[in-house]
């Protein structure tokens, strides 16, 4: 993104695909995208974009009937598809840790959320036991969970949603890792506690200086504590550089529709949307993906896919016609 120091995280031509009866079906299919040190990236995109996927290839959590298929991934100047599983495992949770959409699918439902911290500490860090219950309890406590002895000694089901959530957080950040990737983090959640949620994540952001990757259907949330957006269509980023340049000026005609079927406090007023629907990505569009369902398609775009190009520092989109975008809004 921004930025002229080497990012923590660098995706090239990444692919993963599952096998299906079917055929192969391209979920990622050659994605490019960089992470600065200490920055927050919103990844965003419509259901089916591989928003999720991206995450499980990073974390390499892809399980068959799903590979990763080529490219690289480079953390920290490491390929992590070249590292062995066993080396991928001290990696996971001690150097890049992962918050999921339903915290309680993820918390062990009969362990203790202290025994769950505690366990953490004592098989990454090699602390003792009593040690270990110490800096749980301090975790506990960084994530905001009132209570947080009570907390210790709950089991999943007995916190509420956003309970549940925090102590998915303080789960993840135990080992201090450098990179945090929040999948969804406040879907299940209401209103109220989705912002607490999000603001709890800048906060972490600031006090441990991590690097945060957020998936997210939610562009407000995105305009609201994210340093770069990076925006999915089909298994590939169309369009990515600084928040307020995305959101400002969009330069791929996804985002702006993403933007316009954004929701409003405006009273009455109607949500645009976007005709037709995410391809099926076993048989994607030829051309540019998005050209099905795009305002501005013109016949190039059916015939020859668009490169994902530099438009000015740190913004790119992967559009034949990005500049008419620029022109329209000038």
């Amino acid at each position: 993104m921004s930025g002229s120091a080497q990012p923590l995280l660098e995706i090239r031509a990444l692919r993963t695909y599952f096998d299906t009866p079917d055929g192969t079906v391209k979920v990622l299919d050659g994605l490019d995208l960089d992470v600065q040190r200490g920055h927050i990236v919103g990844l965003v995109g419509e259901s089916g974009s591989g928003k999720s996927v991206t995450a499980y290839s990073i974390m390499r959590l892809v399980r068959p009937p799903g590979r990763i298929a080529g490219g690289e991934i480079r953390f920290a100047g490491r390929d992590l598809l070249a590292l062995r599983e066993s080396e991928m495992r001290k990696v996971r949770g001690k150097e890049i840790s992962m918050i999921f959409q339903d915290p309680r699918g993820f918390l062990d439902p009969v362990t203790r959320v202290g025994a769950l911290l505690t366990e953490i500490y004592r098989t990454h860090e090699g602390v003792s036991r009593k040690q270990a219950k110490a800096r749980a309890l301090e975790m506990v406590s960084a994530v905001g969970l009132p209570a947080p002895r009570r907390v210790m000694r709950s089991y999943p089901h007995e916190l509420s949603g956003g309970m549940a959530q925090r102590a998915m957080i303080a789960l993840a950040l135990a080992c201090a890792p450098k990179l945090l990737i929040a999948d969804e983090p406040t879907t299940a959640l209401d209103v109220t506690i989705q912002i607490q949620i999000i603001r709890l994540l800048a906060n972490l952001r600031e006090r441990f200086g991590l690097t945060i990757i957020l998936i997210t259907h939610n562009l407000n949330v995105v305009a609201e504590i994210c340093d770069d957006v990076a925006v999915m269509y089909a298994g590939q980023i169309v369009e990515l550089g600084p928040s307020v340049e995305i959101f400002e000026r969009p330069r791929h005609p996804y985002t702006v529709s993403l933007l316009r079927a954004r929701p409003t406090i405006v009273r009455g007023e109607r949500l645009a949307d976007i005709p037709g629907r995410v391809p099926d990505l076993l048989e994607p569009p030829s051309g540019c993906r998005f050209s099905p369902r795009c305002f501005m398609a013109e016949k190039i775009c059916c015939e020859e896919a668009p490169a994902l190009r530099p438009l000015r520092p740190g913004h790119r989109s992967r559009c034949h016609f990005a500049e008419r975008l620029e022109d329209a809004a000038a």
